[in-house]
């Protein structure tokens, strides 16, 4: 029987380059998707799939992160004061109960793997996911609680992995396909970002894994690869040859890369449109862009 997974580590340390001037002082993580934070999605999704403890690894600059998930008595007191009672709900979903949030500093930045690494002693011996913010899934049932469905059947470690085109590969980790299964593939090995050519597959790995704790004994040992950072795809490949199995879970969705402005842009308007209070606005304004553009063609 597998272990319950009940902690999952956020790396939010990035530098949020690609979003300048913004992320000058706002950290990229709660800059806003509709109406709510990047880092608020992945929270929700975490909560769905049985999260009760949150690890982010932070740096230097993210103080507006943390704030995010405290308390805010004036404006409760102000949203009760003038009746707002369902805006006042939408405050308190956001709080974080004490005890149930940490924040680790990542110090240098050395790649998605040292940033998971930095969360071991939090860790300890128990499963735990990564969550990577910048990928927002839209999906009918979430995706990290269809991996733990999923996860309860297989044991091992798991990553949400999707088709990509093979001249994208190089933007990823790639999955080395030993059987196909379905929603669930086994994999005999990963390789971080290859070229079209060098691919063993197109089924890339994104944003969501459900580890065992070997990954970070392995995380220990292992070298600086690709991009001369630590990347955790090395760590669960090394995994593989210890005897821990590994499997790619084809998940059920949409995801939209918000660590790329286009991304971002393509994933407001489509979370836009799947609200009732938007979706006519917005239909309409868009109709009218369109008819605008054949008009002067």
């Amino acid at each position: 029987m597998t272990r319950k997974v009940t902690k999952a580590i956020f790396p939010v340390a990035g530098l949020g380059t690609r979003f300048l001037p913004a992320t000058k002082s706002v950290p990229k993580e709660i800059m806003t998707l509709v109406d709510r934070p990047l880092v608020q999605y992945a929270i929700d999704e975490a909560r769905a799939a049985g999260i009760k403890e949150f690890i982010f690894v932070t740096s230097r600059g993210k103080s507006a992160l943390e704030d995010y998930f405290d308390h805010s008595p004036v404006l409760e007191q102000e949203l009760r004061k003038k009746g707002k009672t369902e805006l006042l709900e939408t405050l308190k979903a956001t709080n974080m109960d004490s005890g149930t949030i940490a924040y680790i500093r990542q110090h240098k930045a050395l790649g998605l793997g040292h940033a998971v690494w930095c969360a071991r002693r939090l860790i300890g011996n128990e499963p735990f996911m990564v969550v990577l913010p910048d990928d927002v899934i839209a999906a009918e049932k979430p995706c990290l609680q269809q991996m733990v469905e999923a996860y309860a059947e297989t044991g091992g470690n798991m990553v949400a992995a999707m088709e990509v085109s093979p001249e994208k590969t190089s933007s990823y980790g790639v999955l080395d396909v030993a059987e196909d299964m379905g929603s669930v593939v086994s994999a005999k090995g990963m390789v971080e970002k290859p070229s079209a050519e060098e691919a063993p597959s197109n089924l890339a790995v994104i944003g969501r894994y459900i580890l065992a704790p070997s990954v970070l004994k392995t995380l220990n040992q292992i070298k600086s690869g690709a991009g001369g950072e630590i990347q955790l795809t090395d760590a669960i490949a090394a995994d593989i040859e210890k005897g821990t199995p590994v499997y790619g879970y084809r998940f059920r969705g949409q995801r939209f890369d918000c660590g790329s402005k286009a991304g971002f842009l393509q994933a407001t308007v489509a979370f836009a449109l799947a609200r009732d209070d938007l979706r006519d606005d917005l239909s309409r304004y868009l109709s009218e862009i369109e008819m605008s553009r054949k008009a002067a063609e």
